[in-house]
């Protein structure tokens, strides 16, 4: 298990900058935002040229832990090109996990099954795990969702954030089903009324959290 930095903590500083702040803070990973309404890399310029783009992050001497991708495109074959370019720049760059939302609250348990499994062949051709997170606004706000849409698609893995959890429609649920599905986890610490607040201020329950992980040998960031 190890720690890694968001760039998404510096969204309003260029990449350099933000590189520079990551790496003044002795993180030695990174998890990458690739968003299409974000700061620095988006989903349809790496489309254009994953090489340009692997080389730009090669030159960085970073070592990247995950993606986190946001592809904002109505078209669903537009949106398979843009994420099939990104778990190829994935690939080049030996990062093991990349992180997509799951549908909306209340969509069609079984078509964005159908949705997922055809990514994750997708993802699995650049040999890389997709995961979809928890999150409160998505089909995985509650944990047994979360669990059922996994067990319904064959490799599709979990970025919990607990944050999600604390702040949902299921604020007092347990996590047990999800940890053998978990292969990211994004941490900060969260009150019932605060998204994030400072470590100790809120109820993420780390400890707890890491030994349920350990206990599932968990190895990732």
């Amino acid at each position: 298990m190890y720690i890694a930095c968001s760039t998404f903590s510096f969204g309003k500083q260029s990449f350099e900058r933000a590189l520079r702040g990551i790496n003044d803070l002795h993180f030695q990973k990174i998890d990458l935002a690739i968003h299409e309404d974000g700061p620095h890399f988006k989903p349809s310029e790496i489309a254009k040229d994953v090489g340009r783009h692997a080389q730009i992050l090669k030159t960085t001497g970073m070592s990247f832990a995950a993606f986190h991708v946001k592809i904002d495109t109505p078209d669903p074959e537009t949106y398979k090109d843009q994420l099939r370019s990104v778990c190829r720049l994935a690939r080049l760059m030996t990062v093991p996990v990349i992180t997509i939302p799951s549908a909306a609250l209340g969509s069609d348990l079984e078509a964005e099954s159908k949705r997922l499994s055809q990514l994750c062949r997708l993802a699995e051709a650049e040999a890389v795990i997709l995961s979809v997170e928890t999150h409160r606004d998505h089909l995985t706000a509650d944990p047994l969702g979360a669990a059922e849409l996994c067990k319904r698609v064959p490799g599709l893995g979990l970025t919990l954030d607990p944050s999600e959890y604390i702040m949902g429609p299921h604020p007092h649920a347990e996590y047990d089903e999800i940890f053998p599905h978990v292969r990211h986890v994004r941490f900060r610490d969260t009150s019932p009324d605060r998204f994030q607040v400072r470590i100790g201020q809120g109820q993420v329950e780390y400890g707890k959290i890491i030994a349920q992980l350990e206990r599932e040998d968990y190895q990732r960031g």
